[in-house]
């Protein structure tokens, strides 16, 4: 078992790309324990790629890894690439335009079988893409996120069997749109209070039940829902 914490809070200097602190992590073993801290703004967890100036993803590859990830400030980015069987992420953003990317098993390498996240957004303008699993295959996700800002965007992309994904968003001009295709017997829970919502929400699995709950409070906006296999229903 590897156990890395990091705490940056000091400025480093990189001609390529200007931000205050760069974080890139490329680890590989059967175990991993993550903690990562940023403090300010400008900051980067991922990586660079020196030949051509333009970012790449945090590399991390093993069967079991816990990952505790804090970025406090603003005009952050996180991208991570995580290949794992076995997966349970903290995450903590606290600004405003922020970017985080997420990439769990994208080639399907272990299968991605047991997801727990758990993410809390504090701020404005922030833009937020999780991509989880290739394949129906991928076993079960516990997917917590609790959002308090204004005009974020939120872009989901699930494969997986056993889903159970809650959203609760707090705030104005907020945009949430949920991918569940290729995953049977989902459950995606949505609690949103604010004005100018837009979602769209598609779950699309095979001959098994997905369920779907909104709760909405406010004005104006855009809910598509789409659902296949038996009781289909549409609004796009």
């Amino acid at each position: 078992m590897k156990n890395l914490k990091i705490l940056i809070a000091t400025m480093l200097v990189f001609p390529l790309y200007a931000a205050d602190n760069e974080i890139y992590v490329d680890q590989a073993g059967a175990t991993l324990n993550l903690d990562l801290e940023q403090l300010g703004s400008g900051n980067i967890i991922g990586g660079l790629n020196a030949t051509a100036g333009s970012m790449t993803f945090l590399d991390l590859d093993g069967g079991t890894m816990t990952l505790d990830i804090n970025q406090i400030g603003s005009s952050n980015t996180f991208l991570g690439d995580i290949l794992a069987d076995n997966f349970t992420g903290f995450f903590e953003f606290d600004g405003d335009s922020n970017d985080f990317t997420i990439q769990v098993d994208p080639t399907n390498t272990y299968g991605a079988d047991d997801g727990d996240f758990n993410v809390d957004v504090t701020g404005d303008s922030n833009d937020f893409t999780l991509n989880v699993g290739t394949s129906a295959l991928a076993a079960t996700l516990d997917l917590d996120w609790i959002i308090n800002g204004s005009s974020n965007t939120f872009d989901f992309d699930i494969n997986y069997d056993g889903a159970t994904s809650y959203v609760d968003v707090d705030g104005d001009s907020n945009n949430v749109t949920f991918d569940g295709s290729g995953y049977a017997g989902g459950y995606f829970y949505l609690d949103q209070t604010g004005s100018s919502r837009t979602f769209n929400i598609q779950q699309q699995s095979t001959l098994d039940n997905d369920w779907l709950k909104i709760i909405s409070t406010g004005s104006s906006g855009t809910v598509c829902v789409i659902q296949n296999d038996g009781g289909t229903s549409t609004g796009c």
